[in-house]
């Protein structure tokens, strides 16, 4: 398969620079440039700070353009970009992700700034990957990955949808590189006392998960009809997001028969195919260890991962600590990498269900 050239927009943050982690030595999109801030453009990689706990990968000698500079999409043009990860804070996705998209150029979007917005898909590709028809259609190639906190609470649930969800109560502990670098290096926050609220977040992750719950209608998605309490709150953890969710059902259920619907959730035929889909999408496990179980690409741990070389490692949902109660509850806890497959990675999966299902044309 041809390696479509590729913009990374986002040169700094912990999302961006997981993205040129992941796209390094990926088959199917190369690495050919990177937007930034005004800051950073006309800068070396070399000469960016790197965030992320492994090694900077051998990247592509490209000097940072800059995303808001009137010339930024011809520059794209020339260097004949195809495909553009966001990884930009909403103020400046609103302004530069619809530009793009008017120019040809397909976006997958890190950024809370389209979602939901018809015509734009939201997906979780192993939730609701049927929502991607709407790509390359009204709004033209364009969609967008969800919340990181939403992926291990709603992957779960999904898998245990032939009981009809009634209602759901969440709540999440999430790690300081949820909310980016400078969290990172806040020495109280390092030192296990972050503040706690995360404004607007629960709010996005119930709209979020009703949505992708939904199912499609002559205008757009119709989201689904679940009662759903969510309460976040960031703790001193640097990467991972764990969740504790109950959940009602109307049909009764069983603790052989959710342990069993768990391990059997699976990947379409095609989605398998995707070097970022995990071996499973779930990793089910008697009780989660946050230190041990981060990276977890659906059948085993890795103590020392390598994710511009394992594209799978990361993209699995932990989940343990099942519990059914009477017949109609049942309590789990979950956890995923938040900047794998709540970020970076899920947007990528984006892209290449996309290629898997031609839906970018090709040039």
């Amino acid at each position: 398969m041809r390696r479509r050239p590729a913009v990374v927009l986002g040169a700094s943050g912990l999302v961006g620079q997981r993205m040129q982690q992941r796209l390094a030595n990926h088959p199917w999109f190369e690495l050919a440039a990177i937007g930034g801030s005004a800051a950073s453009a006309g800068k070396s990689l070399d000469e960016i700070p790197w965030r992320l706990e492994q090694e900077r990968p051998p990247l592509p000698q490209v000097q940072v353009l800059e995303i808001l500079s009137e010339s930024f999409v011809k520059e794209l043009q020339t260097l004949g970009i195809e495909v553009a990860f966001s990884c930009l804070p909403s103020d400046v996705a609103n302004q530069i992700e619809p530009v793009l998209v008017n120019c040809g150029i397909a976006v997958f979007s890190n950024a809370s700034s389209f979602r939901r917005e018809l015509g734009i898909p939201l997906v979780i590709p192993d939730i609701n990957p049927e929502h991607m028809s709407e790509f390359n259609s009204s709004k033209g190639m364009h969609a967008c990955a969800t919340n990181c906190t939403l992926v291990p609470m709603a992957v779960p649930i999904a898998a245990l949808r032939q009981w009809d969800v009634i209602k759901v109560s969440m709540r999440s502990e999430q790690a300081l590189s949820g909310a980016g670098w400078k969290l990172l290096e806040d020495e109280d926050a390092r030192n296990g006392y972050p503040n706690p609220e995360i404004p607007g977040e629960a709010e996005k992750v119930v709209q979020e998960f009703l949505h992708v719950m939904g199912e499609g209608g002559e205008e757009g998605i119709v989201p689904a009809t679940i009662e759903v309490d969510v309460k976040c709150q960031r703790i001193g953890r640097r990467d991972g997001h764990q969740v504790f969710v109950e959940v009602e059902f109307k049909q009764p259920i069983t603790q052989q028969e959710i342990i069993l619907a768990l391990k059997n959730h699976d990947w379409s035929q095609q989605l398998k195919l995707c070097p970022s889909t995990p071996l499973r999408p779930i990793h089910l496990v008697d009780e989660i260890d946050v230190d041990n179980h981060l990276w977890s690409d659906g059948i085993q741990f890795s103590s020392s991962p390598l994710p511009s070389q394992s594209l799978k490692t990361g993209m699995a949902v932990v989940v343990g600590n099942v519990q059914v109660k009477g017949q109609h509850n049942l309590v789990f806890s979950a956890y995923s990498h938040n900047t794998i497959r709540g970020a970076s990675g899920g947007t990528l999966l984006l892209a290449e269900q996309a290629i898997i299902e031609d839906r970018i044309p090709e040039r």
